[in-house]
């Protein structure tokens, strides 16, 4: 068992329960993208995978200190991929 920390609500939890997001250059902005197979090369930072914890983290800004970026990230991608899930598990 691997644990991890998730980056929005700093609560620890094994990684097979956490999405690992990852940051990718898309012209002169970067993008938080889900990387649901953990195969994207990288750093990785670890979210549970709730509108809660990503809320949490967009605030405290804690993908650009994960993920060891400066500047804007933008989040959209895993906004929509966790409206997503919700909306098939329901």
């Amino acid at each position: 068992m691997v644990i991890r920390t998730c980056v929005g609500c700093r609560q620890r939890a094994d990684k097979s329960t956490l999405v690992r997001v990852v940051a990718r250059r898309e012209e002169a902005e970067w993008s938080a993208l889900p990387d649901v197979r953990g195969t994207l090369p990288g750093r990785g930072a670890y979210l549970h995978p709730s509108p809660e914890c990503l809320d949490l983290a967009i605030r405290r800004r804690a993908f650009g200190r994960a993920l060891r970026i400066e500047g804007r990230i933008t989040t959209e991608a895993l906004g929509a991929q966790f409206a997503q899930d919700q909306n098939q598990s329901t």
